[in-house]
């Protein structure tokens, strides 16, 4: 390849990152009417909501500073979270994340049945509450049935309550 074409090439790289942004060479205009004859969506994000903060500096080295908000956590429900273990026993756990309360479940087998299951369960919420929890269960041959779904949330739901009356926390 010739030096003129690979020169081309990186301009050309060049000016369409810098096209992807919001300032600088391409700045696009900040409107936030939509266009004729489209839905009512804001064609521009109004630069208000992007803003960062007040006082906010954008460097390299702000990435290195412990600058997050104590009083922000994650929360997950710890009963839900222990009953999913128990409950899917039967499956090896892939990945946890307590944080987002995500748990990747792999294939296996449920005593006295053939048919091999997957899961992933995702706890949304601290509450010990049905709309807490999230189970999508696979088989080999596809989703397993809504009717299965529902039997295992109910029996985690049902085994969390137990743990939580066992923990005395009422």
């Amino acid at each position: 390849m010739s030096m003129k074409l690979k020169l081309v090439l990186a301009m050309s790289g060049a000016l369409v990152l810098a096209g992807c942004g919001n300032s600088g060479l391409f700045k696009r205009a900040n409107t936030s009417a939509s266009t004729p004859g489209a839905d009512s969506t804001p064609a521009v994000v109004d630069q208000e909501t992007r803003r960062a903060p007040a006082g906010a500096k954008g460097t390299i080295w702000s990435l290195f500073k412990n600058s997050s908000n104590p009083d922000v956590t994650i929360e997950v429900n710890k009963y839900i979270w222990k009953a999913s273990l128990d409950v899917l026993s039967f499956l090896p756990v892939e990945a946890a994340d307590p944080f987002s309360g995500v748990i990747v479940m792999g294939w296996g087998r449920p005593k006295g049945s053939s048919r091999q299951y997957r899961a992933t369960v995702y706890i949304q919420d601290p509450a010990l509450d049905a709309r807490s929890l999230r189970v999508a269960i696979m088989t080999r041959s596809g989703p397993a049935s809504a009717a299965t779904v529902r039997a295992i949330e109910d029996a985690i739901l049902t085994r969390a309550r137990e743990l939580r009356i066992a923990d005395g926390k009422l």
